[in-house]
């Protein structure tokens, strides 16, 4: 397994099935151009992609940056063999070489997977929070 820090609409494209749906052409182009966004994709000895990771630097004036693990997914047929565990362990990389004080991520409580993954890759555990949103499409 290999892990690429993606660049291109088209290896965006070619890992489309690792997202949650297809990558929109407007909002690919905006993430991939902007330097405080990363996407990074591992690929298999057949070179498929088999998972992807994104992470988001956010900077605030008292703070500094820390990285935001945005979304990560791993291909089903590639589950259970660390993939995704090697993900955050580069983003994380990334992360430190790009001067970020630390990396978060929220995930639901209930979602087994996502937790082992976050801590077999060193996350610990903060207390718990509540998650507010706002829908802005009318």
């Amino acid at each position: 397994m290999r892990i690429e820090r993606v660049t291109s609409a088209d290896e965006v494209h070619r890992a489309a099935d690792l997202f949650d749906a297809p990558p929109l052409d407007e909002a690919t182009r905006r993430f991939l151009h902007d330097p405080t966004h990363h996407l990074l994709v591992a690929y298999d000895d057949a070179d498929r992609p088999v998972g992807m990771i994104s992470g988001v630097e956010t900077t605030h004036p008292d703070k500094g940056t820390e990285m935001l693990v945005y979304e990560l997914g791993v291909a089903p047929a590639a589950r259970l063999q660390g993939i995704g565990t090697a993900l955050v362990t580069a983003l994380a990389e990334l992360a430190r070489k790009n001067g970020c004080y630390g990396m978060w991520v929220a995930t639901e409580n209930d979602n087994a997977a996502a937790l082992a993954t976050y801590r077999s890759a060193g996350a610990l555990e903060e207390t718990t929070f509540t998650l507010l949103s706002w829908d802005l499409l009318d």
